[in-house]
């Protein structure tokens, strides 16, 4: 399965929690129910994958965690909040960069909307 079959079936899990949970919950909460809902799809999902940081030939271990890599070829960074940031965008594409992976989504589970809370972010993809 590659990057863009996957995106469409997390754009459509993500449809499927908001619609029963709704906005303005935790961003935990939305972690753990989308995380659940792609499993069920037959997908493999890691929540809060430390990814290591190379700088200037020296491993860092000050790296990051992705909230959610589907299938280690598309990462989910999950946000709960009244609008989404630039940085947000820019911080999504960095992990994107670090990492090799080349699809992300900036999923927004705050927004009323969650056609308006979906951001897809490529890394030369």
């Amino acid at each position: 399965m590659d990057e863009n079959q996957i995106g469409t079936i997390i754009v459509d899990a993500c449809f499927k929690v908001h619609t029963v949970l709704g906005p303005g919950l935790l961003e935990s909460v939305y972690e753990v129910a989308l995380s659940h809902e792609l499993q069920c799809r037959g997908l493999i999902v890691t929540r809060q994958k430390e990814i290591p940081v190379v700088y200037d030939g020296i491993m860092l271990n000050e790296g990051f965690r992705a909230d959610m890599v589907v299938e280690d070829k598309v990462i989910i960074e999950l946000k709960s909040v009244e609008t989404i940031a630039p940085v947000h965008k820019k911080q999504l594409l960095t992990y994107l960069r670090l990492s090799g992976i080349k699809l992300g989504f900036l999923v927004n589970f705050g927004a009323n909307l969650i056609k308006d809370g979906i951001t897809r972010v490529v890394n030369g993809l």
